[in-house]
């Protein structure tokens, strides 16, 4: 972040986590209660995916996700991106300007999860010859 520009954010997202009681399900992610499988939601969604390996590169703004990311509607984007700010992944700062500009990028849990997801992005790519569409029904 700029120093010069401290003085005009006007406000950044901050989510705090708490510990998890893995007890209540056993670690079992099966268990549509336990927290890891709450984790496993949000990843797996259609374009969490996406959306951090795009951030993964650093900062963006909304219009810039919007083009990067092919296909995704500006609701759904802003869905995407309030779940995943709401879970810790990335921070939103809304900075004080006419018009007012918004920038997103990963938290630490977010770039921990580009590592994971850099592997599946070359293992989708090493692999997309053997993906066929499926037979019109």
């Amino acid at each position: 972040m700029n120093p010069d520009r401290i003085d005009r954010i006007l406000v950044t997202s901050t989510w705090h986590t708490f510990p998890v009681d893995t007890e209540c399900c056993g670690g079992d992610i099966y268990d549509p209660g336990c927290p890891g499988r709450l984790a496993l939601d949000r990843i797996g969604d259609r374009w969490t995916v996406l959306i951090v390996g795009i951030l993964e590169s650093g900062t963006h703004r909304f219009s810039q996700l919007r083009d990067a990311v092919g296909g995704i509607t500006p609701k759904v984007l802003t869905q995407t991106l309030r779940a995943m700010e709401r879970d810790g992944l990335v921070t939103r700062t809304v900075y004080a300007e006419v018009p007012p500009r918004v920038e997103y990028c990963l938290t630490d849990l977010g770039r921990s999860l580009a590592v994971p997801i850099a592997a599946i992005r070359t293992w989708a790519i090493d692999n997309m010859a053997n993906f066929t569409e499926a037979p019109s029904s």
